[in-house]
């Protein structure tokens, strides 16, 4: 068969291959560990900083001539210094030209290696890469003439520089992107201002912050956010200091795009719900990581305000009552089609209100219920009867419920494609072959290895239903 199939033919089988098979295909012959390279288009590497030969690397990688996606990073912070990174950068730009994203955490990088890869890399549209303070400008993204998606992580604690904002403050480049996520910005990287101030109304559609407490300038800030046209996505996670900035902002934005809005761990309850009463948009996706900055009043709001909701996602709130949910149930009761209730301790508090909740959202199609101890299999049996378009059940670590609540399960969900039974220890052999044998459209199913029967595995097999453990 080595002889027979010619080039093109094993490229085209090749890239066809699930990602698991490439290391059995690349150990048949030099000729099919080559047309194997050449074929892949999207590979992810980790490095080790210390036994890597980056000429190895460069070698390695101009194998793979049609390769456009790059992940690399590190497998131990040490030794990941700017000028490993920086090397590493330019074999990249020397070894990938037809590159369109690339994600490199391997360490910080400097300037001179960026700009390298703009011009060696003039396609690429998608760049993740770590900055290390001082932020000294962040005019070098005027040279990446196609990029859309950046993510740009910020570390170290180098001083402040006020002069790059200074002189970079009457620059009238337009940046089209569409996606921005920051990582670990303070309130004095002044060098974000420029980014505030080049990046266009018009293309950005998804916004992220990720462990900041700062945005660079708050006036060049809140001018851009108040003045965006098109944003679907915003993110908070872990941004206690920023979020009343940005949602106050945001709420005075006169443009109803916003779809789409996730806060973890660190809010404002005052400005949330200032954001919710006074904003335009008409959001479609709600996810709230919020353990002491969520209450009723917020519950109340939303239902009476999003009646488009059809994604819900609540973890951890620890403030909320039944009541609060049920009243948000009633007010979403034709829209939502998917709710999450992940470790939600009104649960805990208030046994049967999940009853009386389900009969007011009988459209869910995904339900996420994890980690919730207390829950029993007599509220599960009683509230699962009102979900009958279910698709997707996530009971993952609820420890109480037993194979009592699946019996329930496959007599009300008929159409039932995933479900999760992980760690739940009152679930067994029995129970979990009851599922997989009683659920005529399930694909999917995600439980412990030893949880499975050898006819449950066999109709698995013969179904061609995924099994993760």
């Amino acid at each position: 068969m080595d002889i027979i199939l010619c080039d093109e033919l094993l490229q085209e089988i090749f890239q066809r291959l699930p990602p698991p098979s490439s290391s059995a295909v690349s150990l048949v012959s030099k000729r099919w560990r080559h047309l194997l390279r050449s074929s892949l288009s999207s590979l992810t590497l980790r490095l080790s900083p210390n036994h890597l030969s980056l000429s190895s690397l460069t070698y390695f990688l101009s194998d793979h001539t049609y390769l456009s996606s790059l992940s690399l990073s590190a497998t131990t912070s040490a030794g990941t210094t700017t000028v490993f990174s920086d090397r590493l950068l330019i074999s990249i730009s020397t070894a990938c030209r037809n590159l369109t994203r690339l994600s490199l955490s391997t360490g910080p990088v400097s300037l001179f290696p960026l700009l390298s890869l703009s011009t060696s890399c003039p396609s690429l549209s998608s760049l993740s890469v770590i900055l290390s303070r001082p932020i000294l400008s962040l005019h070098f993204l005027t040279a990446f003439n196609c990029l859309k998606i950046l993510t740009l992580t910020v570390i170290g604690n180098g001083s402040p520089e006020t002069v790059s904002d200074h002189i970079t403050s009457n620059s009238t480049t337009d940046l089209q992107l569409q996606s921005i996520s920051l990582i670990g910005i303070r309130a004095d990287d002044y060098a974000l201002n420029w980014l505030w101030r080049n990046c266009s109304f018009e293309t950005l559609t998804k916004l992220v912050f990720e462990n900041c407490n700062g945005i660079g300038g708050n006036q060049p800030f809140s001018r851009f956010i108040t003045q965006l046209t098109n944003l679907h996505e915003l993110e908070l996670k872990v941004c206690r200091s920023i979020v009343a900035l940005v949602l106050l902002n945001l709420a005075e934005n006169c443009s109803n795009s916003l779809s789409s809005l996730l806060i973890y761990d660190g809010g404002n309850r005052e400005s949330l719900l200032h954001f919710i009463r006074e904003t335009n948009c008409n959001l479609r996706k709600l996810d709230l990581r919020l353990p002491l900055d969520l209450d009723d009043s917020h519950l109340i709001e939303i239902g009476a305000k999003f009646d488009h909701l059809h994604v819900l996602r609540l973890q951890s709130c620890a403030m909320v009552t039944g009541e609060g949910l049920k009243t948000l149930g009633l007010g979403l009761s034709d829209s939502l089609e998917e709710l999450a209730l992940t470790n939600c301790d009104v649960i805990k508090r208030e046994t049967g209100f999940l009853v009386e909740l389900a009969q007011s959202l009988r459209n869910i199609k995904t339900l996420d219920l994890s980690y919730n101890h207390m829950l029993i299999d007599k509220e599960f049996a009683s509230m699962i009867s009102s979900y009958r378009e279910l698709r997707k059940l996530n009971i993952r670590g609820c420890s109480r419920l037993t194979d009592v609540s699946l019996i329930s399960l496959c007599k009300n969900c008929k159409h039932l494609k995933s479900v999760d039974l992980l760690y739940c220890n009152g679930i067994w052999v029995e129970g979990v072959e009851f599922v997989i044998l009683n659920s005529p459209e399930l694909r999917n199913v995600q439980v412990e290895d030893r949880k499975l029967s050898e006819a449950a595995r066999r109709w698995m097999a013969s179904k061609f239903i995924e099994v993760q453990s």
